[in-house]
Protein backbone atom coordinates (compact mmCIF):
# COMPACT_ATOMS: atom_id res chain seq x y z
CA UNK A 1 0.00 0.00 0.00
CA UNK A 2 1.44 3.34 -1.07
CA UNK A 3 1.66 6.42 1.14
CA UNK A 4 -0.63 9.14 -0.16
CA UNK A 5 -1.19 12.88 0.05
CA UNK A 6 1.61 14.89 1.59
CA UNK A 7 3.09 11.64 2.94
CA UNK A 8 3.94 10.52 -0.62
CA UNK A 9 7.63 9.67 -0.85
CA UNK A 10 8.20 10.01 2.91
CA UNK A 11 10.20 7.20 4.52
CA UNK A 12 8.56 6.97 7.93
CA UNK A 13 11.35 4.82 9.34
CA UNK A 14 13.83 7.60 8.63
CA UNK A 15 11.78 9.99 10.79
CA UNK A 16 12.11 7.86 13.93
CA UNK A 17 15.11 8.37 16.20
CA UNK A 18 15.69 4.70 16.94
CA UNK A 19 18.31 5.42 19.62
CA UNK A 20 15.72 7.37 21.61
CA UNK A 21 13.03 4.69 21.27
CA UNK A 22 15.52 1.97 22.21
CA UNK A 23 16.65 3.79 25.36
CA UNK A 24 13.13 4.45 26.66
CA UNK A 25 12.01 0.90 25.93
CA UNK A 26 15.08 -0.68 27.55
CA UNK A 27 14.36 1.30 30.71
CA UNK A 28 10.66 0.46 30.44
CA UNK A 29 11.50 -3.25 30.32
CA UNK A 30 13.63 -2.83 33.45
CA UNK A 31 10.66 -1.33 35.31
CA UNK A 32 8.37 -4.00 33.87
CA UNK A 33 10.58 -6.67 35.43
CA UNK A 34 11.05 -4.99 38.82
CA UNK A 35 7.97 -3.11 40.01
CA UNK A 36 5.22 -5.72 39.44
CA UNK A 37 7.49 -8.22 41.23
CA UNK A 38 7.43 -6.00 44.31
CA UNK A 39 3.65 -6.37 44.26
CA UNK A 40 3.95 -10.18 44.26
CA UNK A 41 6.37 -10.00 47.20
CA UNK A 42 3.91 -7.76 49.04
CA UNK A 43 0.97 -10.06 48.43
CA UNK A 44 2.83 -12.85 50.23
CA UNK A 45 2.67 -10.79 53.42
CA UNK A 46 -1.09 -11.40 53.66
CA UNK A 47 -0.52 -15.12 54.23
CA UNK A 48 2.97 -14.99 55.77
CA UNK A 49 3.23 -11.64 57.60
CA UNK A 50 6.85 -12.01 58.76
CA UNK A 51 8.47 -13.73 55.80
CA UNK A 52 10.29 -10.53 54.78
CA UNK A 53 11.43 -9.98 58.35
CA UNK A 54 10.34 -7.37 60.85
CA UNK A 55 12.35 -4.41 59.56
CA UNK A 56 10.10 -1.36 59.29
CA UNK A 57 11.23 -0.60 55.75
CA UNK A 58 10.05 -4.01 54.54
CA UNK A 59 6.52 -3.72 55.91
CA UNK A 60 3.45 -3.52 53.68
CA UNK A 61 2.83 0.17 54.36
CA UNK A 62 6.36 1.15 53.32
CA UNK A 63 6.60 -1.07 50.22
CA UNK A 64 3.11 -0.67 48.74
CA UNK A 65 3.80 2.87 47.37
CA UNK A 66 6.99 1.49 45.79
CA UNK A 67 4.84 -0.97 43.84
CA UNK A 68 2.09 1.53 42.94
CA UNK A 69 4.36 4.38 41.83
CA UNK A 70 6.74 1.96 40.14
CA UNK A 71 4.02 0.39 38.00
CA UNK A 72 2.37 3.72 37.09
CA UNK A 73 5.43 5.89 36.47
CA UNK A 74 7.94 3.14 35.74
CA UNK A 75 6.47 0.16 33.90
CA UNK A 76 3.60 1.93 32.14
CA UNK A 77 4.74 5.53 31.67
CA UNK A 78 8.28 4.71 30.52
CA UNK A 79 7.05 2.26 27.89
CA UNK A 80 4.32 4.70 26.82
CA UNK A 81 6.69 7.64 26.33
CA UNK A 82 9.15 5.44 24.44
CA UNK A 83 6.40 4.23 22.13
CA UNK A 84 5.29 7.84 21.59
CA UNK A 85 8.75 8.66 20.22
CA UNK A 86 8.03 5.92 17.66
CA UNK A 87 4.46 6.70 16.66
CA UNK A 88 4.34 10.52 16.79
CA UNK A 89 6.76 11.17 13.89
CA UNK A 90 5.07 8.45 11.86
CA UNK A 91 1.64 10.02 12.33
CA UNK A 92 2.88 13.56 11.74
CA UNK A 93 5.36 12.89 8.90
CA UNK A 94 8.08 14.99 10.56
CA UNK A 95 10.85 14.31 13.05
CA UNK A 96 10.45 15.02 16.75
CA UNK A 97 12.40 18.26 17.38
CA UNK A 98 15.19 18.58 19.93
CA UNK A 99 15.78 14.83 19.76
CA UNK A 100 19.10 15.32 21.55
CA UNK A 101 17.04 15.85 24.70
CA UNK A 102 15.22 12.56 24.57
CA UNK A 103 17.89 10.11 25.72
CA UNK A 104 18.99 12.29 28.68
CA UNK A 105 15.31 12.75 29.54
CA UNK A 106 14.87 8.97 29.69
CA UNK A 107 17.76 8.63 32.12
CA UNK A 108 16.67 11.60 34.25
CA UNK A 109 13.17 10.10 34.45
CA UNK A 110 14.34 6.66 35.54
CA UNK A 111 17.09 7.83 37.91
CA UNK A 112 14.73 10.29 39.62
CA UNK A 113 12.05 7.61 39.92
CA UNK A 114 14.56 5.09 41.25
CA UNK A 115 15.81 7.56 43.86
CA UNK A 116 12.24 8.35 44.90
CA UNK A 117 11.27 4.69 45.18
CA UNK A 118 14.36 3.87 47.25
CA UNK A 119 13.45 6.70 49.64
CA UNK A 120 9.93 5.40 50.30
CA UNK A 121 10.90 2.44 52.54
CA UNK A 122 12.82 4.92 54.69
CA UNK A 123 9.61 6.81 55.48
CA UNK A 124 9.74 9.63 52.92
CA UNK A 125 6.08 9.78 51.98
CA UNK A 126 3.51 12.53 51.36
CA UNK A 127 0.69 10.15 52.20
CA UNK A 128 -1.05 10.70 48.86
CA UNK A 129 -1.57 7.63 46.67
CA UNK A 130 0.45 8.03 43.45
CA UNK A 131 1.80 11.20 45.03
CA UNK A 132 4.09 9.78 47.71
CA UNK A 133 7.40 10.61 46.05
CA UNK A 134 9.67 13.29 47.59
CA UNK A 135 10.35 16.61 45.88
CA UNK A 136 13.85 15.59 44.76
CA UNK A 137 12.17 12.97 42.57
CA UNK A 138 9.03 14.90 41.63
CA UNK A 139 10.80 18.00 40.30
CA UNK A 140 12.96 16.23 37.67
CA UNK A 141 10.06 13.97 36.69
CA UNK A 142 7.85 17.03 36.17
CA UNK A 143 10.58 18.61 34.02
CA UNK A 144 10.75 15.44 31.88
CA UNK A 145 6.99 15.41 31.32
CA UNK A 146 6.96 19.12 30.48
CA UNK A 147 9.89 18.72 28.05
CA UNK A 148 8.32 15.70 26.32
CA UNK A 149 5.06 17.66 26.10
CA UNK A 150 6.86 20.50 24.34
CA UNK A 151 8.55 18.07 21.93
CA UNK A 152 5.35 16.29 20.95
CA UNK A 153 3.27 19.46 20.68
CA UNK A 154 5.88 20.98 18.38
CA UNK A 155 5.89 17.81 16.26
CA UNK A 156 2.11 17.91 15.97
CA UNK A 157 2.22 21.61 15.07
CA UNK A 158 4.59 20.85 12.16
CA UNK A 159 2.63 17.80 10.85
CA UNK A 160 2.20 17.29 7.12
CA UNK A 161 -1.57 16.76 7.14
CA UNK A 162 -3.95 19.21 8.87
CA UNK A 163 -6.32 16.52 10.16
CA UNK A 164 -5.33 14.89 13.44
CA UNK A 165 -5.56 11.13 13.81
CA UNK A 166 -7.39 10.25 17.04
CA UNK A 167 -4.25 8.90 18.75
CA UNK A 168 -2.80 12.40 18.53
CA UNK A 169 -5.93 13.90 20.10
CA UNK A 170 -5.44 11.67 23.12
CA UNK A 171 -1.68 12.22 23.20
CA UNK A 172 -2.00 16.02 23.27
CA UNK A 173 -4.62 15.81 26.01
CA UNK A 174 -2.70 13.29 28.12
CA UNK A 175 0.51 15.33 28.21
CA UNK A 176 -1.16 18.71 28.77
CA UNK A 177 -3.53 17.42 31.46
CA UNK A 178 -0.73 15.60 33.27
CA UNK A 179 1.68 18.51 33.22
CA UNK A 180 -0.99 20.56 35.01
CA UNK A 181 -2.00 17.70 37.32
CA UNK A 182 1.59 17.15 38.51
CA UNK A 183 1.65 20.78 39.63
CA UNK A 184 -1.40 20.02 41.80
CA UNK A 185 -0.18 16.71 43.20
CA UNK A 186 3.52 17.53 43.60
CA UNK A 187 3.69 21.19 44.57
CA UNK A 188 0.28 22.33 45.85
CA UNK A 189 -1.70 19.53 47.47
CA UNK A 190 0.94 18.18 49.93
CA UNK A 191 1.81 21.63 51.29
CA UNK A 192 -1.16 24.00 51.07
CA UNK A 193 -4.37 21.94 51.38
CA UNK A 194 -5.37 20.11 54.57
CA UNK A 195 -8.25 18.32 56.23
CA UNK A 196 -11.27 17.14 54.29
CA UNK A 197 -10.28 19.42 51.40
CA UNK A 198 -7.03 17.47 51.09
CA UNK A 199 -9.00 14.22 50.80
CA UNK A 200 -11.30 15.71 48.16
CA UNK A 201 -8.46 17.12 46.07
CA UNK A 202 -6.47 13.92 46.44
CA UNK A 203 -9.47 12.02 45.07
CA UNK A 204 -9.30 14.32 42.07
CA UNK A 205 -5.51 14.06 41.71
CA UNK A 206 -5.32 10.25 41.76
CA UNK A 207 -8.16 10.00 39.26
CA UNK A 208 -6.48 12.56 37.03
CA UNK A 209 -3.43 10.26 37.08
CA UNK A 210 -5.62 7.29 36.15
CA UNK A 211 -8.20 8.99 33.94
CA UNK A 212 -6.29 11.89 32.40
CA UNK A 213 -2.86 10.26 32.07
CA UNK A 214 -3.02 6.47 32.06
CA UNK A 215 -6.37 6.23 30.23
CA UNK A 216 -5.74 8.62 27.30
CA UNK A 217 -2.16 7.34 27.10
CA UNK A 218 -3.50 3.81 26.77
CA UNK A 219 -5.91 4.99 24.09
CA UNK A 220 -2.96 6.48 22.19
CA UNK A 221 -1.32 3.07 22.13
CA UNK A 222 -4.28 0.94 21.12
CA UNK A 223 -5.67 3.45 18.59
CA UNK A 224 -2.28 3.37 16.88
CA UNK A 225 -1.08 -0.19 17.31
CA UNK A 226 -4.34 -2.11 16.84
CA UNK A 227 -5.08 -0.87 13.29
CA UNK A 228 -1.48 -1.28 12.15
CA UNK A 229 -1.06 -4.72 13.74
CA UNK A 230 -4.24 -6.16 12.17
CA UNK A 231 -3.74 -4.07 8.98
CA UNK A 232 -7.27 -2.73 9.02
CA UNK A 233 -8.40 0.91 9.05
CA UNK A 234 -9.92 2.32 12.24
CA UNK A 235 -13.58 1.32 12.43
CA UNK A 236 -15.04 4.81 13.11
CA UNK A 237 -13.13 8.06 13.51
CA UNK A 238 -16.24 9.97 14.62
CA UNK A 239 -16.96 7.37 17.28
CA UNK A 240 -13.44 7.82 18.61
CA UNK A 241 -14.08 11.54 19.04
CA UNK A 242 -17.27 10.82 20.99
CA UNK A 243 -15.07 8.77 23.31
CA UNK A 244 -12.51 11.56 23.55
CA UNK A 245 -14.90 14.36 24.46
CA UNK A 246 -16.95 12.24 26.85
CA UNK A 247 -13.74 11.26 28.66
CA UNK A 248 -12.68 14.92 28.82
CA UNK A 249 -16.08 16.06 30.11
CA UNK A 250 -16.89 13.33 32.63
CA UNK A 251 -13.62 12.02 34.10
CA UNK A 252 -12.50 15.23 35.86
CA UNK A 253 -15.35 14.92 38.39
CA UNK A 254 -15.28 11.23 39.35
CA UNK A 255 -12.51 11.30 41.99
CA UNK A 256 -14.76 11.98 44.97
CA UNK A 257 -16.69 8.73 44.45
CA UNK A 258 -14.20 7.12 46.85
CA UNK A 259 -15.40 9.44 49.61
CA UNK A 260 -19.12 8.70 49.74
CA UNK A 261 -20.63 8.91 53.26
CA UNK A 262 -17.87 11.38 54.16
CA UNK A 263 -18.04 15.04 55.32
CA UNK A 264 -17.49 16.14 51.70
CA UNK A 265 -20.54 18.01 50.38
CA UNK A 266 -23.36 15.77 49.15
CA UNK A 267 -23.60 17.64 45.84
CA UNK A 268 -19.94 16.84 45.10
CA UNK A 269 -20.49 13.17 45.96
CA UNK A 270 -23.61 13.00 43.79
CA UNK A 271 -21.80 14.68 40.88
CA UNK A 272 -19.04 12.07 41.18
CA UNK A 273 -21.62 9.26 41.09
CA UNK A 274 -23.39 10.67 38.03
CA UNK A 275 -20.17 11.24 36.06
CA UNK A 276 -18.87 7.80 37.06
CA UNK A 277 -21.94 6.24 35.46
CA UNK A 278 -21.57 8.48 32.39
CA UNK A 279 -18.08 7.05 31.87
CA UNK A 280 -19.88 4.09 30.34
CA UNK A 281 -20.08 6.28 27.19
CA UNK A 282 -16.31 6.54 26.46
CA UNK A 283 -15.77 2.93 27.55
CA UNK A 284 -18.38 1.53 25.18
CA UNK A 285 -17.45 3.80 22.27
CA UNK A 286 -13.77 2.86 22.36
CA UNK A 287 -14.53 -0.84 22.80
CA UNK A 288 -16.94 -0.83 19.84
CA UNK A 289 -14.20 0.90 17.84
CA UNK A 290 -11.55 -1.63 18.85
CA UNK A 291 -13.59 -4.73 18.04
CA UNK A 292 -14.93 -3.13 14.86
CA UNK A 293 -11.35 -2.51 13.75
CA UNK A 294 -10.51 -6.20 14.08
CA UNK A 295 -13.59 -7.24 12.08
CA UNK A 296 -12.59 -9.51 9.19
CA UNK A 297 -9.11 -10.16 10.63
CA UNK A 298 -9.90 -12.75 13.27
CA UNK A 299 -8.61 -15.55 11.03
CA UNK A 300 -5.01 -14.41 11.53
CA UNK A 301 -5.46 -13.38 15.15
CA UNK A 302 -3.77 -16.42 16.71
CA UNK A 303 -0.41 -15.54 15.14
CA UNK A 304 -0.69 -11.80 15.77
CA UNK A 305 0.96 -11.33 19.15
CA UNK A 306 0.60 -7.52 19.47
CA UNK A 307 -3.10 -7.70 18.58
CA UNK A 308 -3.65 -10.45 21.15
CA UNK A 309 -2.24 -8.25 23.91
CA UNK A 310 -4.32 -5.29 22.75
CA UNK A 311 -7.61 -7.20 22.54
CA UNK A 312 -7.01 -9.02 25.83
CA UNK A 313 -6.42 -5.63 27.45
CA UNK A 314 -9.70 -4.42 25.95
CA UNK A 315 -11.59 -7.30 27.59
CA UNK A 316 -9.97 -6.45 30.92
CA UNK A 317 -10.97 -2.83 30.34
CA UNK A 318 -14.60 -3.84 29.89
CA UNK A 319 -14.61 -5.81 33.15
CA UNK A 320 -12.59 -3.29 35.15
CA UNK A 321 -14.59 -0.25 34.05
CA UNK A 322 -17.87 -2.00 34.79
CA UNK A 323 -16.58 -2.51 38.32
CA UNK A 324 -15.42 1.10 38.55
CA UNK A 325 -18.76 2.55 37.52
CA UNK A 326 -21.01 0.36 39.65
CA UNK A 327 -18.89 0.68 42.79
CA UNK A 328 -19.51 4.43 42.64
CA UNK A 329 -23.19 3.80 43.45
CA UNK A 330 -23.93 4.25 47.14
CA UNK A 331 -25.75 0.91 47.44
CA UNK A 332 -22.87 -0.98 45.79
CA UNK A 333 -20.15 0.91 47.63
CA UNK A 334 -21.44 -0.21 51.02
CA UNK A 335 -20.29 -3.83 50.60
CA UNK A 336 -17.30 -3.08 48.34
CA UNK A 337 -15.52 -0.05 49.87
CA UNK A 338 -12.27 -0.89 51.71
CA UNK A 339 -12.51 -4.46 50.40
CA UNK A 340 -10.52 -6.47 47.85
CA UNK A 341 -13.20 -5.64 45.27
CA UNK A 342 -11.49 -2.25 44.80
CA UNK A 343 -8.11 -3.95 44.47
CA UNK A 344 -9.55 -6.19 41.75
CA UNK A 345 -10.76 -3.11 39.89
CA UNK A 346 -7.40 -1.35 40.07
CA UNK A 347 -5.45 -4.40 38.87
CA UNK A 348 -7.83 -5.14 35.99
CA UNK A 349 -7.57 -1.58 34.73
CA UNK A 350 -4.05 -0.33 35.48
CA UNK A 351 -2.25 -3.60 34.81
CA UNK A 352 -4.74 -5.76 32.93
CA UNK A 353 -5.58 -2.97 30.50
CA UNK A 354 -2.98 -0.26 30.26
CA UNK A 355 0.25 -2.08 31.10
CA UNK A 356 -0.92 -4.91 28.82
CA UNK A 357 -1.58 -2.38 26.02
CA UNK A 358 1.92 -0.98 26.58
CA UNK A 359 3.30 -4.51 26.28
CA UNK A 360 1.35 -4.96 23.05
CA UNK A 361 2.97 -1.82 21.67
CA UNK A 362 6.35 -3.04 22.92
CA UNK A 363 6.01 -6.37 21.10
CA UNK A 364 5.11 -4.47 17.93
CA UNK A 365 7.87 -1.83 18.11
CA UNK A 366 10.84 -3.78 19.48
CA UNK A 367 11.42 -6.02 16.42
CA UNK A 368 11.37 -2.87 14.30
CA UNK A 369 13.84 -1.18 16.64
CA UNK A 370 16.15 -4.18 16.19
CA UNK A 371 15.38 -4.58 12.46
CA UNK A 372 14.55 -8.27 12.77
CA UNK A 373 11.81 -10.78 13.60
CA UNK A 374 10.71 -11.53 17.13
CA UNK A 375 13.10 -14.21 18.44
CA UNK A 376 10.41 -16.75 19.41
CA UNK A 377 6.69 -16.53 18.77
CA UNK A 378 6.14 -19.60 20.98
CA UNK A 379 7.89 -17.93 23.92
CA UNK A 380 5.88 -14.77 23.30
CA UNK A 381 2.68 -16.81 23.26
CA UNK A 382 3.60 -18.45 26.57
CA UNK A 383 4.19 -14.98 28.01
CA UNK A 384 0.81 -13.83 26.74
CA UNK A 385 -1.12 -16.74 28.26
CA UNK A 386 0.70 -16.65 31.60
CA UNK A 387 -0.11 -12.95 31.90
CA UNK A 388 -3.70 -13.48 30.73
CA UNK A 389 -4.42 -16.39 33.08
CA UNK A 390 -2.72 -14.56 35.95
CA UNK A 391 -4.60 -11.26 35.68
CA UNK A 392 -7.93 -13.00 34.96
CA UNK A 393 -7.55 -15.23 38.03
CA UNK A 394 -6.51 -12.29 40.20
CA UNK A 395 -9.49 -10.23 39.07
CA UNK A 396 -12.00 -13.01 39.72
CA UNK A 397 -10.52 -14.05 43.08
CA UNK A 398 -10.25 -10.51 44.46
CA UNK A 399 -13.77 -9.68 43.30
CA UNK A 400 -15.17 -12.72 45.10
CA UNK A 401 -13.06 -12.01 48.18
CA UNK A 402 -14.15 -8.38 48.28
CA UNK A 403 -17.84 -9.19 48.07
CA UNK A 404 -17.52 -11.80 50.82
CA UNK A 405 -15.60 -9.36 53.01
CA UNK A 406 -18.08 -6.56 52.50
CA UNK A 407 -21.24 -8.56 53.21
CA UNK A 408 -19.65 -10.16 56.29
CA UNK A 409 -18.76 -6.70 57.65
CA UNK A 410 -22.31 -5.52 57.00
CA UNK A 411 -23.63 -8.54 58.90
CA UNK A 412 -21.50 -7.67 61.94
CA UNK A 413 -18.86 -10.42 61.60
CA UNK A 414 -15.72 -9.72 63.60
CA UNK A 415 -13.03 -8.24 61.36
CA UNK A 416 -10.39 -10.74 62.47
CA UNK A 417 -12.69 -13.63 61.55
CA UNK A 418 -13.11 -12.25 58.04
CA UNK A 419 -9.32 -12.01 57.68
CA UNK A 420 -8.94 -15.72 58.44
CA UNK A 421 -11.46 -16.60 55.73
CA UNK A 422 -9.61 -14.46 53.18
CA UNK A 423 -6.36 -16.43 53.37
CA UNK A 424 -7.19 -18.93 50.57
CA UNK A 425 -8.17 -16.05 48.28
CA UNK A 426 -4.93 -14.23 49.07
CA UNK A 427 -2.85 -17.33 48.38
CA UNK A 428 -4.43 -17.65 44.91
CA UNK A 429 -3.78 -13.92 44.41
CA UNK A 430 -0.08 -14.48 45.08
CA UNK A 431 0.06 -17.46 42.73
CA UNK A 432 -1.68 -15.49 39.98
CA UNK A 433 0.83 -12.67 40.50
CA UNK A 434 3.67 -15.18 40.10
CA UNK A 435 2.07 -16.29 36.82
CA UNK A 436 1.96 -12.67 35.60
CA UNK A 437 5.56 -12.04 36.66
CA UNK A 438 6.72 -15.22 34.94
CA UNK A 439 4.97 -14.14 31.75
CA UNK A 440 6.57 -10.70 31.83
CA UNK A 441 9.99 -12.25 32.47
CA UNK A 442 9.58 -14.53 29.45
CA UNK A 443 8.49 -11.55 27.36
CA UNK A 444 11.55 -9.50 28.31
CA UNK A 445 13.86 -12.50 27.72
CA UNK A 446 12.28 -12.91 24.29
CA UNK A 447 12.84 -9.25 23.46
CA UNK A 448 16.42 -9.35 24.71
CA UNK A 449 17.12 -12.39 22.53
CA UNK A 450 15.54 -10.50 19.63
CA UNK A 451 18.07 -7.72 20.18
CA UNK A 452 20.97 -10.20 20.33
CA UNK A 453 20.19 -12.23 17.20
CA UNK A 454 21.67 -11.49 13.79
CA UNK A 455 19.90 -8.55 12.08
CA UNK A 456 18.08 -8.80 8.78
CA UNK A 457 19.73 -7.51 5.62
CA UNK A 458 18.05 -4.11 5.54
CA UNK A 459 15.02 -2.23 6.78
CA UNK A 460 12.27 -1.86 4.17
CA UNK A 461 10.16 1.20 3.51
CA UNK A 462 6.89 1.12 5.47
CA UNK A 463 3.90 0.12 3.31
CA UNK A 464 1.35 2.43 4.97
CA UNK A 465 1.27 5.34 7.43
CA UNK A 466 2.42 3.91 10.72
CA UNK A 467 2.82 0.34 9.43
CA UNK A 468 6.30 -1.09 9.81
CA UNK A 469 7.38 -3.98 7.56
CA UNK A 470 8.56 -6.58 10.07
CA UNK A 471 5.70 -8.70 11.46
CA UNK A 472 6.10 -8.94 15.22
CA UNK A 473 5.52 -12.48 16.34
CA UNK A 474 3.81 -13.56 13.14
CA UNK A 475 1.95 -12.05 10.25
CA UNK A 476 -1.58 -10.76 10.48
CA UNK A 477 -2.35 -11.94 6.95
Amino acid sequence: MQLRGRFTGVDLDQLVDWRVVRTWLYLGMFWLMVTPSIGVALSGLFNYPDYLGTTLGLTFGRLRPVHVNGVIFGAFSTLFIGECYYLVPRLCGVRVPWSQWAVPLAWVWSIALLAGLISLPFGTNHGLEAGELPLFAEIPMFIVVAAATAQFLMTVAQRLEPQLYVALWYLIAAFIWTTMNLVLGSFILPYTISGINSAAFHGLYIHYIVGLWITPAGYVLIYYFLPVSVRNPLYAHKLSLVGFWSLALFYPFVGIHHYLYSPIADWAETLAIVTSMLLIIPVWTVLVNFFGTVHGRWDGFGKNLPAKFLIMGSLMYLAGCFQGSVEALRSIQQPTHFSDFVISHSHLTVFGTFVVWAMGGLVYVWPRVCGRELWSFALGNWAFWLITVGISTMGLVLTAAGLQQGFEWMNGTEWVDTVVRMRPYWLVRTLSGISMDTGMSLLVINLMMTALTRPTEAREVAPAPGVAPVPAGGSAQ
